[in-house]
């Protein structure tokens, strides 16, 4: 089969690799649109040491099985593969699981390729009216549902509704769509990009601004850099919630003072619980999320100057989404 394979710092080859091997309860599926995440990026950049080249990267995925009695059936893949039997597994935290393991991790080569193998227990069965590209925007998505929610679980019922997001990537507009979705309907979105900014507008509706101020009762960190933390830690209103999502880098940001004195609930939020993903793929084919319209979308082939186009800052689109098959 043909894969873009990650061959070092900011080097992707596209090439024949062997297919990979159904083991245990997997099944083989046949991606058909993929996403580049920025867990993608850090590893393309040498900053992932949980991704070392050589290495098939992706894992925002959806297609069809390919053989089977379910062969032909169109679903999006849940790439986080838990024992089911561990304390996290019982207690519905999947992605607690101390032995996960996730497509684009060894042993699990990721969905930048033709195809994957995953067990069918990690598949949503998609719709004959909804795109697989569309399908395959489950697991970003997800990320961010599962964020929402556990915000607004701590989130004291009396407060105000009202939310500033950080960050207007895939991860931060998603974290808007998840938030409108579950009932909070004053979202903000910071962005410092120009280009994305207008984007965001005016393809996606949202309230973007290039800078915030004031308090915000929930604030969705979606980058992660100490900047973005400092950032959320000072406009955290009283008794506010701060939802950490992002993994840029590190260490650094947090206001721990202020946080502790003016009682702020920090979250750091993991991917998501296999209830979380089912919900979001739910709401992507109910239409909850919006049109999901917000894709550049690419030939695997081209996998490389996609990778590099986002490392350059060329990109206005939230979200690319690479297609395996001409």
């Amino acid at each position: 089969m043909k894969a873009l394979v990650y061959d070092g710092v900011e080097t992707l080859g596209f090439r024949d690799v062997p297919d990979p091997v159904c083991q245990g309860e997997d099944i083989l599926i046949r991606v058909e649109a993929v996403g580049i995440c920025g867990s993608d990026m850090h590893a393309f950049l040498g900053h992932d040491a949980r991704r070392p080249a050589p290495l098939i990267l992706g894992h925002e995925a959806a297609g069809v099985i390919e053989d089977g009695p379910l062969a032909g059936t169109r679903v999006t893949v849940n790439p986080l593969v838990t024992c089911g039997t561990c304390p996290a597994c019982q207690a519905q935290r999947e992605n607690l699981c101390p032995s996960r393991e996730i497509i684009s991790m060894m042993p699990r080569e990721g969905a930048f390729a033709q195809y994957i193998t995953i067990p069918a227990s990690n598949l949503v069965t998609v719709p004959d009216t909804i795109p697989l590209a569309k399908a395959a925007m489950a697991e970003p998505l997800a990320v961010s549902w599962h964020a929402v929610r556990l915000a607004l679980e701590a989130l004291p019922a009396q407060s105000e509704r009202r939310a500033l997001v950080i960050g207007g990537g895939a991860i931060g507009l998603a974290a808007s769509l998840a938030l409108k979705a579950q009932g909070v309907t004053d979202v903000t979105i910071v962005e410092p990009s120009a280009a994305r900014r207008a984007y965001l507008h005016s393809t996606c509706g949202e309230t973007v601004q290039e800078q915030a101020s004031g308090a915000y009762p929930l604030v969705i960190d979606a980058v992660g850099y100490a900047a973005t933390r400092a950032q959320a830690s000072a406009l955290a209103a009283p008794g506010g919630v701060i939802a950490h999502v992002g993994l840029g880098e590190d260490a650094g940001g947090l206001d721990v003072r202020r946080m502790t004195l003016q009682e702020i609930t920090f979250i750091g939020t993991y991917t998501y619980t296999a209830q979380d993903f089912r919900d979001t793929a739910q709401a992507i084919f109910q239409g909850r999320l919006g049109a999901l319209d917000w894709c550049d979308i690419r030939p695997l082939s081209d996998g490389a100057q996609a990778f590099q186009d986002l490392r350059n800052g060329q990109v206005a689109e939230p979200k690319i989404l690479l297609t395996p098959w001409p």
